[in-house]
Order: structure tokens, then C-alpha cells, then sequence
């Protein structure tokens, strides 16, 4: 300190307020910055000048030179601490006092802090801006030293070691009031680019001291976090084009990662040592608390993105990574409670994080692309990862589902492989996990545990989930992906494409590889022409090229319900089928075989193909067939169903007998007609096949809505568990029974009389069938029911004349 400034400071400390209130102006500029003097100058000179005054009359002046004389102080320990040792008292000495002059200096910012504090008035960023800046260099400054103390000092940290304490509080709290002060400035839209520059600044600044006080204070390090969150959305629409948004998601990123690294590290020391039910151990606790830390780190990192999202699609294949990298490490079994724990901590916010990622497309073509390159231990996180995304996707808008499910359409488009196509080539990559096998948690049920499943079921059952409610327009892209994945040569990746495209088939006993694949292959042929509109089905000309005509199409036709065909196109393939019927029904005449010879049927697999398409088309054209010939075929029906005939001629029989519900049979013929007709049914509602016998209940449901014969409903159900069965089921029978699925055609007048009048005559016979039932109980039928019956005579009579003014 020079002469003159000794001089003039021995002067400065005996004015009185005025004097310094009146010399202020003219004093400052002319001190030399030491902590005392700062110290003095805060002490006396401070409290005498106004917020307005604060920048330009005192901060802009003093406190550059304060940040020069900190980081002077600094450079003079870096430059002798080699030489400290407890034998060299006087260089021990120096540097202690070098540590108390920084922690005056600390001592003297936070007295510029209170005193912007005091201000009750609002406060403005212009009237403070060299305060936050300088202040946040110093603590940078101070937090990196006593981070390095222990490198810095090596083994002579004792020497010094309850100063640098003293001087981590000291910054640990002006930090506190800084943060405080800077809380309560309000920036609008109206701010000059200077003040947004400054806040820029203060985030930048503590993201810097973020990174370094990481492993010196946890409630420091949260709170500091949560300040620069806060800053960054409470200026979002100032600052977000000037942030440093990789750098905030990275740190974030690389925190959560070490917060979760430390988490699994502790809680395998506790399943070693046997602690997990010591909930009070020092163990158990550092464990909670990191656990804290991890789910703090993993929710900010997601509210960030859900903030910045359109600012972050570079960082796309870092959040990739993330995911993957956070999965692999909680893969280690460990007990109960502290899996839960740590799933709580890191997996769930994970669900949160990809939501907010979906509608990114460059993450879309990141986690899609064809030849991803995944590590052994990353190969599990990636397939969970997009089964994940499976999951959420029915919430996402219709773009972002196209997003996902369609891949990519344009050759400019980055390569992008359909959501369902990346699900089964990532499960074939899953070799090691499908062979050990993987335990996954399986589908929560009422009443029961969670059990754990293999691999294999845990997709499956996700997968069908997700086709249960995909919309109709990605259903031809589901099935290419499952084309590709039964054809391709993994087998359990084949065969989970099998249960999830035709799980209905896996009743079917298991065949040769080219059977099971023409299968499969004939079930997706029916789906794609029922969901085919009439102007598709004439543009596929699928008539002209498997012409109903030729035998060599059977195997063809014996996959399409001529009912999914428009019009026009049915009426054709109708015409075509029913000529090939009489041919081949020529041909058997002349060969000796007569209808009833079902032996023969069962060794000849044209013949009963044939037979499916002469019942098939029969169904259609029974109002046209006489009842003589209906008899015959009643009779071949009976040597079918007792011959246990295959299950696709069975259910083409159902099909045959529920449409016979609209047909009158005069009197004459009602005696050979209807008991065959009622043992058919009989027979086949009492099949043990769960699938033959709920076809069996909607064709038996839909004869008994239409038919006028009511005694062959009565006499279908002479076997009590039979009666009890069809009972159960017409009761849950709802008011709007779904129709036969059929082609996309507009539902004329017709149809929609057709339907109601058969919905109210099913609700009524399921009532009769229950008040029958409860007959001889002690449980008759409500008093009420006989007022309601009467209501609805009243309705039947309303509707009834409106009918006979319409006719006149």
C-alpha cells in the first residue's frame, strides 16, 4: 500500500457520516483495493449511497479491482504452497494470512449484498450489474480451491485447514444471499440486450460453479441447480437462443450418471454387508440420500426438456445414449427395497424423458436407424427402450405416431425403420438375455402378484397391447414388419411375431415350417382384403389373378370371406364359385359319392375345401335354396360334427346355420328338418373347443334373433350346462351387437331396421330365457318388471302405428 494511500485512508477513517456522504465522489476512484480498505469502504461509504447510485458511483468502480486482488491472492498460494511445511512458520504464516484477507474480502461482497437487500423498492438488474458477475468469479474461484485443497496442499491440509473451512462458508453463504437478491429482479420484455446479456452470464456462471461444488455440498449443489433452472424459465423467452443448452443438458446428464453409478456402488455394499433391513445404518441412509440426488438430477434434466426441446435435437443421440447407459447400470439384482428405490430414482423419470423426446424427429431417426451399433450391455436398454416407446405412443398426436410407426417414406428422409421392424430386429439381438433367460416384470392382475416373466412374454404381451389399439391406418405397416419377422430365420424371433400377428392360431398343433408359414400368410391375406375399400379390391384385381374358377386358387379363396368383397366384386366371385361347386358336385355324382359319406370327405382335402366354399356360399344364397336340398345338407352337417371333421369346416357350418334363423320352413318339412337342425346346434354349443363353442354361441345367437321356429331353441338346449352356458352368454349380450364384419359400404334403411329389430328380439328372449330359469326358484323376478313390460307393449303399439300411417 503506497504512502499516499495510507495517508489517505488514516484520513478517511475519522470522518463522520457526512463528510463521507459529502466525499465520496471524489475518494473512491483514488483508493487501492485491499481487503481493509474494501472492508472500509463498505463499512463507511456504502450505506450513504442510494440504489440508483450503487453501479455507476460505487460497484462499477470497486469491485473489478476486488476480483483483481482475489485472483492476485490466489496466484501468490499457488506460487509458494510448494514450499509450506510445519518447520517453515513464517511461510505458514503468510499464506494464512493471504486465506484471512480472502475471507475479508468474501466478508465485505456480502455486505454490498445485504445492502442491495435492504432496498425494499424494486430492484433492477442496471442499477447492480457488476455486482452478480464479480461476486459469482470470486466463488468460482473460492469452490475450485477448496475442492483441489487436498492436491493444492498435499499433506500439509492441516495447516490451513480451518481457514479454508472458514472460507467455503463465507462463499457457501454470500452465494445464498446473492442468489436471494438476484430472485427478486424481474426482467420483461421491454429489458435492453445489456440486461439480458447479464442473465445470460449469471446462468453460464453457475452452470461453471455447478460443475465444480459437485462432490463438496449436496444441498449446495441441488440448490444451485434449482436457481439456474429457475433463471432459465423465468427469462425463457429472452434468453433461450443465447443459452448453452448442451452444456446445461450435459452436466445435467453426467450428474444423474454419477448420482446413479454412486447409488448402485452403495446399495451392492449393503447387500454384501447384510444391511438392507438396517433402515438406520450410515449405509442405508447415504444410500436414501443419493437416491434423493438421482431422482432430483433425472426430473430437472426432463423438465429442461420439456422446456428447450426444439433447442436440443443435436443433443438426440446423447440422450440415446443416456437412456441406454442408465439402464445398464441398474441392471444388477439387488434386494427389494432397494431396487424399488432406485427404479423410483432413475427408471421412472425415464418414461417422462422419453415422452418429451417422442416428437423430436432426428431422436426418432437416432433410436430408428437400420444399423444401429450397440455395445453387449446396451442391446436389453435399447429393446426396452423401444417397447417403452410403444407404450406411449396411443397418447402422441397423429404426426407423431406417423413419426414412429411408418419409418421413413422419401429417399431424402434419413433411413428410419418402422417402430414394429426395429422392436423385432433389437429382440433378435437380445441372444444372451432370451437364452439365460431375463426376468421381467409381468402384467399386473386383480386379485394376484406380479410375477416376473421371461423376455419373450414380456414383449408379446406388450406387443398385442399396442396392436389392440393401433389405428387402422398403420395396420399395413404392422403387418410387413410381421411378414418379415415369421419369414426371417431367428426362430423365437419368428415365433413372437407368430403370436403376436395370429395368437388366436396358437391352438393350431405345431406343423413344418412351410405349412405354418402358408398359414399364417392365409390369415394375413383375409385381414388386408376386409380392410380393403371397393376401390382397392377392383385395383388389386385380385379376382382376375386367383380366379375363384380354377381348383390350383382353392388354397386362396379358402382364406377370404366373400362377404369382406364389395358388391360387385362378390356377386362375380360368387358366380365363379358356384359354377366350380357344380362341376366338382358333378363329378363326385359320377363317381359314386354320395353326401353323407363323410369318410370319404375326411381322406379327400379337396373335396372338404370344396364343402367350406359350397357352405360359405350357401350362407349367402339360402333364401334362393329349397328346403329338400337344405334337409340333405342338414344330414351331411349331422356326419360332420359327429366325424369331428377340422375346425375351419365346423366354423363354415356355423356360418351355414346361423342364416338359416331367416328362413320359414313350410309345415310339411319342418319334421325332417328341425331336429337335425336342433341336434346340429345341440352338438356343436357342447364342443369342448373354446373357439368352435364361442362361435357356436354367436351363431346360435344370432338363429334364435331371427328364427320364427322358437321350438328348435328349446329343444338346441336340452342339456342343462348347455342351457346354463347359452343363458350366461345372452344376458351379457349388450345393446348394440356388433354386425358380421363386412366390406366398407354405406348401411342402407334396411339394414338399420334389420339390426335393431334383431337387438330387441335377442334382449327380449335372453329376458324370457331368465324369468324362465328363475321359475322354480325362491327368487322370482322383480315386482317392478311386469310395469316396465307393459311400457314397453305401450312403445310396440306406438311403433306399430306410426308404421300403418306410413303404408296409407
Amino acid at each position: 500500500m503506497s504512502q499516499t494511500n495510507t495517508s489517505l485512508l488514516d484520513e478517511v477513517v475519522q470522518w463522520s457520516q457526512e463528510t463521507c456522504r459529502q466525499e465520496i465522489k471524489s475518494v473512491l476512484p483514488k483508493l487501492t483495493i485491499s481487503s481493509r480498505i474494501l472492508k472500509i469502504i463498505t463499512e463507511m461509504f456504502l450505506p450513504h449511497i442510494g440504489l440508483s447510485e450503487l453501479e455507476e458511483e460505487c460497484f462499477s468502480k470497486i469491485l473489478p479491482k476486488a476480483v483483481a486482488m482475489f485472483d492476485n491472492m490466489m496466484k501468490e498460494i499457488m506460487n509458494q504452497v510448494g514450499e509450506l511445511s510445519s518447520q517453515n512458520t513464517e511461510l505458514c504464516t503468510f499464506l494464512r494470512n493471504i486465506l484471512q484477507a480472502m475471507v475479508q474480502l468474501i466478508d465485505a461482497l456480502s455486505i454490498c449484498v445485504r445492502h442491495v437487500a435492504s432496498f425494499e423498492e424494486g430492484l433492477c438488474l442496471d442499477a447492480i450489474r457488476s455486482l452478480p458477475t464479480c461476486i459469482l468469479k470470486v466463488l468460482r474461484e473460492t469452490f475450485q480451491h477448496c475442492k483441489d485443497s487436498e492436491i493444492v496442499y498435499c499433506g500439509r491440509l492441516s495447516l490451513v485447514a480451518d481457514l479454508l473451512q472458514g472460507l467455503f462458508k463465507e462463499a457457501y453463504s454470500l452465494q445464498k444471499s446473492l442468489l436471494e437478491v438476484l430472485d427478486r429482479i424481474s426482467l420483461d420484455s421491454s429489458a435492453s440486450d445489456e440486461e439480458v446479456s447479464d442473465i445470460v452470464t449469471v446462468i453460464h456462471s453457475l452452470l461453471d460453479i455447478c460443475s465444480i461444488i459437485s462432490n463438496l455440498d449436496i444441498a449446495l449443489h441441488a440448490n444451485t441447480w434449482k436457481f439456474l433452472i429457475k433463471q432459465s424459465l423465468k427469462y425463457q423467452s429472452l434468453v433461450e437462443e443465447q443459452l448453452h443448452h448442451g452444456d446445461i443438458v450435459n452436466s445435467l446428464s453426467d450428474n444423474l450418471l454419477a448420482s446413479l453409478q454412486s447409488c448402485v456402488e452403495t446399495a451392492e455394499q449393503i447387500k454384501l454387508a447384510g444391511l438392507q433391513e438396517t433402515v438406520q445404518s450410515p449405509e442405508y441412509k447415504l444410500f436414501q440420500k443419493t437416491a434423493k440426488m438421482c431422482r432430483f438430477f433425472a426430473n430437472t434434466l426432463v423438465h429442461y426438456i420439456k422446456e428447450f426441446k426444439y433447442f436440443l435435437t443435436k443433443k438426440s443421440s446423447c440422450f440415446h445414449q443416456l437412456y441406454l447407459q442408465i439402464f445398464s447400470l441398474c441392471a444388477p439384482s439387488l434386494p427389494t427395497a432397494l431396487a424399488g428405490e432406485l427404479s423410483a430414482s432413475a427408471l421412472v423419470p425415464m418414461d417422462a424423458f422419453l415422452l418429451q423426446l417422442l416428437p423430436l424427429r432426428p431422436f426418432a431417426e437416432v433410436v430408428l436407424q437400420p444399423d444401429v451399433w450397440l455395445s453387449s450391455e446396451h442391446e436389453l436398454p435399447h429393446f426396452l427402450m423401444l417397447v417403452n416407446i410403444l407404450g406411449q405412443l396411443l397418447s402422441q398426436p397423429e404426426e407423431v405416431m406417423e413419426l414412429w410407426y411408418s419409418g421413413s417414406q422419401f429417399p431424402e428422409d434419413t433411413p428410419r425403420l418402422p417402430l414394429y421392424q426395429a422392436i423385432f430386429i433389437s429382440f433378435r439381438q437380445c441372444y444372451t438375455e432370451r437364452k439365460v433367460p431375463v426376468r421381467l416384470p409381468g402384467v399386473m392382475l386383480k386379485g394376484q402378484a406380479q410375477v416376473e416373466v421371461t423376455l419373450h412374454q414380456h414383449i408379446c404381451v406388450q406387443l398385442c397391447a399396442s396392436v389392440a389399439v393401433l389405428p387402422p391406418v398403420f395396420f399395413p405397416v404392422l403387418e410387413r414388419c410381421l411378414m418379415d419377422a415369421v419369414l426371417q430365420a431367428d426362430t423365437p424371433t419368428a415365433l413372437l411375431a407368430v403370436d403376436v400377428w395370429c395368437f388366436t392360431a396358437r391352438l393350431v398343433k405345431a406343423c413344418n415350417s412351410e405349412c405354418y408359414q402358408l398359414l399364417h400368410l392365409g390369415l394375413l391375406l383375409r385381414r388386408m382384403v376386409f380392410l380393403m375399400t371397393p376401390s382397392h379390391q377392383v385395383r388389386l384385381e385380385l379376382v382376375a389373378e386367383f380366379s375363384p374358377s380354377k381348383v390350383e386358387n382353392l388354397p386362396v379363396w379358402h382364406h377370404v370371406l366373400v362377404r369382406a368383397l364389395s358388391q360387385d366384386v362378390r356377386l362375380r366371385v360368387e358366380t365363379e364359385i358356384i359354377a366350380l361347386m357344380q362341376r366338382t358336385l358333378m363329378e363326385w355324382e359320377d363317381g359314386g359319392y354320395k353326401l353323407g359319406q363323410v369318410d370319404k370327405l375326411q381322406t379327400h382335402l379337396v373335396l372338404q375345401d370344396t364343402l367350406k366354399l359350397l357352405l360359405s356360399a350357401t350362407t349367402v344364397i339360402v333364401k334362393n335354396i329349397k328346403p329338400e336340398t337344405i334337409s340333405q345338407g342338414l344330414l351331411c352337417l349331422e356326419a360332420v360334427v359327429s366325424q369331428k371333421c377340422p375346425d375351419y369346416l365346423l366354423l363354415a357350418a356355423l356360418g351355414f346355420l346361423s342364416s338359416l334363423g331367416k328362413i320359414f320352413f313350410p309345415e310339411d318339412c319342418q319334421g325332417q328338418i328341425l331336429p337335425r337342425l336342433s341336434g346340429v346346434f345341440g352338438a356343436l354349443l357342447a364342443d369342448k373347443s373354446w373357439l368352435l363353442h364361442q362361435h357356436a354361441l354367436e351363431a346360435f345367437s344370432y338363429f334364435a334373433g331371427n328364427t320364427n321356429h322358437e321350438e328348435v331353441i328349446s329343444q338346441s338346449l336340452c342339456v342343462d350346462e348347455t342351457k346354463t352356458k347359452v343363458i350366461n352368454y345372452l344376458s351379457k349380450v349388450v345393446v348394440d351387437i356388433p354386425s358380421p364384419k363386412r366390406a366398407r359400404q354405406e348401411t342402407n334403411a334396411e339394414e338399420e331396421y334389420d339390426r335393431h329389430i334383431q337387438t330387441a328380439q335377442n334382449s327380449l328372449k335372453a329376458l324370457h330365457a331368465l324369468v324362465e330359469s328363475k321359475a322354480n326358484t325362491t327368487a322370482p323376478p322383480p315386482t317392478w318388471l311386469k310395469a316396465k313390460l307393459q311400457q314397453l307393449m305401450t312403445l310396440i303399439r306406438e311403433i306399430t302405428s306410426e308404421q300403418v300411417k306410413h303404408l296409407y
